[in-house]
Order: C-alpha cells, then sequence, then structure tokens
C-alpha cells in the first residue's frame, strides 16, 4: 500500500472485479490468484480462456495459472524489482512506452528513465534466473496489446524490498498508460476480507481514517474536534516493531485483537519471548488461540454471522454484513467490547449500534461521506469514493487525474533480500498459504472435512534439490534456519524451482514462521516473510 500511495496518492485497487475481463493483457505476480482468491481468480480465468485475454505469471512456484499463461517467469524470490526494471527496459529501448500518458499524466520520468539502462534483460538474467528472452518476451506483450491489468499480493509486499516491488509495478503501469481505463489498471489483492476497510479507518500506524497522516495538522484538528481529545503527532509501531520494543521492555501492556501472533508472525520464538515478557497482555477473539493462552485477559468476541456491520472488499466496495446467529455466552461484537472499554477509561463512546458508527464516518472521511445503510441496502454495496448521496460510487479510479494530481515514477533499484542461500543455509524459503485451510487455522482447522483435505503441513522441494539432499517423497524431514528448526512433510515436487522450497504458514505444530526472519522493510515496515535462508536435516 505504502508504495501505491506514493505513486498515485491512494493504495488500492484501481479496476472493479467485473472490469477484469475487459483486460487484454493480465499480468499477476506475487499472487496465486485461483487459490487465494477464488472470485478474481475465476474472472482472470473467463478473461483468458473466453475473451482471449493473454496471460503472464511471474512467480518462483507453478501455481495453477501457469498452464494458462502465455509467459511463465520463474525468478529466484526477492528479486522481483530486477525483473520488472528489464521489462521496463526493453519498453524503453523498443520504445513501446505512451510518451501521451507519461506527460499529460504523470512527473518524475527522467529520474526512472535514468537508471533503466542498468537493468538489461541479461544482467537480470543473472540475478534472477529468468531467460533474457522471456523477460523481453513479456514486456513486449505486457506493452504492446493494450488495456493491460497487473494483479499482486503478498508475495509482492512481505519483502525487506516490498516498497520497492510496488513502486516498480506502479511505474510498468504508468510507462504504458495502463491506468485509469477499463481493464487496465495496478490492483492489490487484499489477503483477509475486511484489511482493506480496516486500513481505511486508520488501523494503520501513520494514518488517521481517510489516509490522512497523524502529522497533518489540520487533519489532526478536525478529529479532535468530533471526538474531544488531542491526539498525537507521533506516528505508531507496526507490529514487528511493537515485537521488539515488548522485547526490550518500552512496551508494557498490549491489547491483540483477532490477531493470532504467535503463528502469523515472523520468528515464533520471538513472537512468545515477547507476549511472556508483556506485564498485561488482553487478546480479543472468537476462539482461544496460540496467542490467547499467553493473555492475562481474554475478551470474547463475535463471529462474522454473529454480529451486524460492513465489510470493504478488495475492489473498494463496502457491503452490509447481517447478524444470522447471537454471540454465544459472554461474547460480544467488537464495536460493543470497545465501547465498553473507553467508558471504562471515561471516555464516553455512546453507539447504540454500526449504523451510528457508520454516520460517524460518513462526517470523517469524505470517500465514505455518500454511503449510507439505506443505500448500502438498495445496491448491495457501494465503492469508494462516494463523496455524496446521490453518488453511484466509483467504479474505477484515477480516469483522469490521480488523488495525489500527477502520478509520481519513483526510480527503484535492485536490493538483494536480507537473508540469502550460503553454505550453511543453501536453499531459500518461501511461504503462502494452501486452499483449503486459511490463515492461522483458527477456523478451518476445527473443520473436519478441511482437516481430510489438508490436515497437516508440508514443504516442497524440487526433484534436483530432493536428489541432492536424499530427501525421500512424503518422508519426514527437519528445516532449519538461524531462528529455529521443525519437523514436517516433504512433497518432492516440480512446481517450486531448484533452490527454492516452500511451506503453507497455516499449522501451529509445525509453524513456518519459527524459521521466517523479521527484517522489515524500511519504509512499509512489512517483515520479510517470503525469504528466508533454510537447510534440510534428515530426521
Amino acid at each position: 500500500m505504502a508504495g501505491l500511495a506514493k505513486a498515485f496518492g491512494t493504495g488500492a485497487m484501481t479496476i472493479s472485479i467485473d472490469d477484469i475481463e475487459d483486460a487484454k493483457v493480465i499480468l499477476i505476480i506475487g499472487s496465486n490468484t485461483t487459490e487465494m482468491h477464488p472470485i478474481v481468480g475465476y474472472h482472470i480465468m473467463r478473461a483468458v480462456t473466453e475473451r482471449g485475454a493473454r496471460l503472464i505469471v511471474i512467480d518462483p512456484r507453478r501455481t495453477k495459472l501457469v498452464d494458462f499463461a502465455d509467459i511463465w517467469l520463474s525468478p529466484k524470490p526477492g528479486t522481483d524489482v530486477a525483473v520488472l526494471n528489464a521489462m521496463m527496459n526493453v519498453i524503453l529501448e523498443e520504445d513501446l512506452l505512451d510518451e501521451s500518458f507519461i506527460g499529460q499524466r504523470t512527473e518524475g520520468f527522467e529520474d526512472l528513465k535514468a537508471i533503466l539502462p542498468e537493468s538489461t534483460p541479461e544482467k537480470v538474467e543473472r540475478i534472477t534466473g529468468v531467460p533474457a528472452y522471456d523477460l523481453r518476451a513479456a514486456a513486449r506483450l505486457y506493452a504492446g496489446e493494450g488495456r493491460a491489468s497487473i494483479f499482486y499480493a503478498m508475495g509482492i509486499t512481505q519483502h525487506t524490498s516490498g516498497t520497492d516491488n510496488v513502486l516498480a509495478i506502479a511505474n510498468l503501469a504508468m510507462m504504458t498508460g495502463n491506468v485509469g481505463r477499463r481493464g487496465a489498471g495496478v490492483n492489490p489483492l487484499r489477503g483477509q476480507n475486511n484489511v482493506q476497510g480496516a486500513c481505511d479507518m486508520g488501523a494503520l500506524p501513520d494514518v488517521l481514517p481517510g489516509y490522512r497522516r497523524v502529522s497533518d495538522s489540520e487533519a489532526r484538528a478536525k478529529f479532535e474536534k468530533y471526538w474531544g481529545a488531542v491526539l498525537s503527532l507521533e506516528q505508531g509501531l507496526t507490529i514487528t516493531e511493537i515485537t521488539n520494543e515488548a522485547i526490550a521492555g518500552r512496551i508494557k501492556a498490549l491489547y491483540i485483537m483477532g490477531e493470532n501472533s504467535v503463528v502469523s508472525d515472523p520468528d515464533t520464538n520471538h513472537i512468545k519471548e515477547a507476549l511472556e515478557k508483556i506485564d498485561f497482555l488482553v487478546v480479543q477473539d472468537i476462539f482461544l488461540t496460540e496467542t490467547a493462552k499467553y493473555a492475562d485477559v481474554v475478551l470474547p468476541g463475535a463471529s462474522f454471522a454473529e454480529k451486524d456491520g460492513t465489510f470493504t472488499n478488495t475492489e473498494r466496495r463496502v457491503q452490509r454484513i447481517r447478524k444470522a446467529t447471537e454471540p454465544p455466552g459472554e461474547a460480544k461484537a467488537d464495536w460493543e467490547i470497545i465501547c465498553e472499554l473507553a467508558l471504562a477509561l471515561r471516555y464516553p463512546m455512546k453507539f447504540t449500534s454500526p449504523e451510528e458508527i457508520m454516520s460517524e464516518i460518513r462526517q470523517l472521511v469524505p470517500t465514505y461521506a455518500g454511503i449510507t445503510y439505506p443505500r448500502l441496502d438498495l445496491h448491495g454495496g457501494l465503492q469508494w469514493p462516494c463523496p455524496t448521496e446521490d453518488h453511484p460510487g466509483t467504479r474505477m479510479l484515477h480516469t483522469e487525474n490521480f488523488f495525489r494530481g500527477r502520478g509520481l515514477f519513483t526510480p527503484t533499484r535492485y536490493r538483494p533480500s536480507a537473508e540469502e542461500a550460503d553454505l550453511d543455509y543453501p536453499l531459500i524459503l518461501t511461504t503462502g498459504r494452501n486452499p483449503w485451510q486459511y490463515h492461522t487455522c483458527t477456523m478451518t482447522g476445527k473443520s473436519e472435512g478441511l482437516n481430510e483435505l489438508a490436515p497437516n503441513n508440508f514443504i516442497e522441494i524440487n526433484p534436483v534439490d530432493a536428489k541432492k539432499y536424499g530427501v525421500a517423497a512424503d518422508g519426514e524431514i527437519r528445516v532449519a534456519s538461524r531462528r529455529g528448526r521443525i519437523t514436517t512433510k516433504a512433497v518432492v515436487t516440480d512446481r517450486i524451482r531448484p533452490g527454492v522450497v516452500f511451506m503453507p504458514f497455516h499449522y501451529a505444530e509445525s509453524a513456518a514462521n519459527v524459521l521466517t526472519n523479521t527484517a522489515i522493510d524500511p519504509i512499509a515496515k512489512i517483515p520479510e516473510l517470503k525469504v528466508c535462508a533454510v537447510r534440510l536435516e534428515n530426521v
């Protein structure tokens, strides 16, 4: 999000899901779309199989969409900036750029242009392992067909170069004029159902609701007046930073809501150390998760089916959710718990319903100003920006101007990952998900049917590496990094390139995040969950 916000002025999917089938070219990078975002994946499949769209997949792992791709680039994990810069090098050298769009809608292109000669396909082949011929073919296809859309997910952002990756994607799209047109855009796919909505409401350490910076005195004054409270002008900490501060003894209390950090965050032993050191830990969740077991107080929340409210999905669509059943026992909706806590802290939050909260959002967040519950009921959802009650919602962003005015090109150079393979740890581990379990198995792990399909963790190993390290298919193998070791099942497959292994992160009993690195992107502060060095040890 930080990269798109810098380039465009906002970080969100720029087209609608229905517009995907109008694309002539679709580039997917860092996303196993059909398995992790099946509705978006369905529309991509329809665009390719029924509408003749051309498909480029950039992923070190052979996903299902590779079977339908015109071009598959399989780079070494952590080298995405190099791949994207090589594509832009070809577009510049072969004059495939959109000069009219660049001149009328953007700024800073000369700065980008100055560094692109460094990234020849031949040089980038040595960095990434992707043949120069394929890099040229991908660049020509993306730039040459018109109406090209890029889709990306956490395979791009969970790197120490995550912000640079997103900036490079924005550069590529603007260079070819593929923003603000039907079927052409840049589309981050959110990892959970209301990630977009949470970010819109200020669940980030550096912004207020509506993406106004906490350092913006005008914005802060608006919220202070409405809320009757004084707000800090200092930005907060990210999860990884909070963990480090807790271990250092500078954070004494922590309130975790709906997050199973022990399984989902990097370097599990590091997380456990932090939670044990916290003086007072509150966890609000629907089950007693691995994280909740460390809590001094557990507040029982309500699930999605036990509360009313709204979710904002990956295409910026605000949708109603409605209570199907009452919360069990003492469980309450999250907003009710927060209101009661605020009252106990002598700040009266006197909301009586989620609709009242939406009314406040409309007063404070201009992009939500026209969104009311009656309108959501009538239309089945509205996409922001929706500034007035007679506005239909915005299907497509940046059709005439970017949120920041002109789109900003930002030169980005390839930087190696924080940890690379070496003699002691000769393989690169990248992590992700499987389609049958969700996040940390908090809910799906309690389903007998899903557990029959995917009951345990596994590690995918290329046959070349399996032979080299004496790994037997379906046998137990120990995986070690500089942070810890786990035991899991070996799956020998050519879905993963040699030198790289893959594990899903869902399973607490064999947690991939015991192994992963806490190194963070210097701007977005996202940890590098997609690259760490490991070795295999026979059990």
